[in-house]
């Protein structure tokens, strides 16, 4: 078993301890974390979000922090504020929750896109920039954003510009009945809930995560893919229900999570099956309909789902 696949099944293992009928949900976040993107998780309240997030900043070793997103949440509540010291006689840096390794941004879509937008430089640089200074963000920094259905009242749908920035979506239904039956076995005793986690998680295996990306830097991929995923994004731009198709980062962040994909599939190079594994969370929330698309009822992913079936497949022999 190479680093990926350990990495994979570790993480999961490890997550499983807390989190139930997820699966689909942790291998895409194993991909998100191999590709060095930010994730954003679709659902009702009350499916496991808060518990995924801090379980996994258990595992990865880090600090855990949680934002709860309000209409009146303002950028200085994420990014932190400057105090003075009336000792010193200057102002001191007061770092906000966004400085976690692993930050949960809870319910992002009932906070207005002037908080919203706080986001933008943390995620894509790794750094803050606040009152003409920059500060680094640590190594490894994940966020998890957690949004409910557009149909919820008071939400603020992303800019296109903030959807664009995460790595994947990634959708929580609710749990089978079975599933239920195991969350409630689980979590239903005085005083529970999950303030305080049913078992103590381990830390993954130092530098299990950095042999991973290596690995997945590493996989080979045939010019005859690269084609396919730039017909892709051309299609979704040539879309007559889409007024905005598949950016330049869409289709990188495609190819990423392919290469995490073959990784974790113990492969040294990526087959069209990885990039169809992963492409529905990587672009699905990248697309944006008309108006006119809207007023149809023609859904988002059924448009994806017919740009996939128009592009045809590489049948290459090899792909190594």
């Amino acid at each position: 078993m190479n680093a990926a696949a350990h990495f994979h099944s570790t993480l999961t293992k490890e997550l499983n301890q807390v989190i139930c009928g997820l699966d689909d949900t942790l291998h895409g976040l194993a991909i998100a974390l191999i590709g060095r993107g930010h994730t954003l998780l679709e659902g009702a309240p009350g499916l496991g979000k808060t518990l995924l997030a801090k379980s996994l900043a258990q595992i990865l070793g880090g600090e855990f922090g949680r934002i709860q997103c309000t209409a009146d949440l303002m950028p200085s509540d994420m990014t932190g504020i400057h105090v003075f010291n009336d000792r010193e006689n200057c102002f001191d840096f007061l770092p906000g929750p966004l400085f976690n390794k692993v930050v949960l941004v809870d319910e992002i879509n009932r906070t207005g896109p002037k908080t919203q937008s706080a986001l933008l430089q943390a995620m894509e640089e790794s750094m803050i920039s606040l009152d003409r200074k920059s500060y680094p963000l640590p190594d490894d920094y994940f966020v998890i954003a957690s949004q409910n259905p557009l149909y919820f009242e008071g939400v603020f749908p992303l800019p296109e510009s903030q959807l664009d920035r995460f790595l994947l979506r990634l959708e929580i239904n609710y749990p089978d009945q079975e599933t239920e039956i195991a969350i409630l076995r689980r979590y239903d005793r005085p005083g529970g809930g999950h303030a305080e986690l049913p078992v103590s998680l381990e830390n993954l295996p130092e530098g299990l995560l950095e042999q991973a990306r290596s690995e997945a830097a590493e996989v080979h991929v045939a010019d005859s893919l690269y084609r396919y995923v730039a017909e892709i994004a051309a299609h979704s731009r040539n879309h007559p229900h889409l007024s905005l198709g598949l950016s330049p980062r869409g289709a990188l962040a495609l190819m990423r999570c392919a290469r995490a994909e073959a990784a974790i599939q113990d492969r040294a190079y990526v087959i069209p099956d990885d990039i169809k594994t992963i492409a529905a969370w990587v672009i699905g929330h990248r697309l944006l309909p008309t108006s006119e698309a809207v007023l149809e009822g023609i859904d988002v992913m059924n448009i994806f789902h017919e740009i996939t079936n128009e592009v045809p497949v590489p049948r290459e022999a090899a792909f190594a």
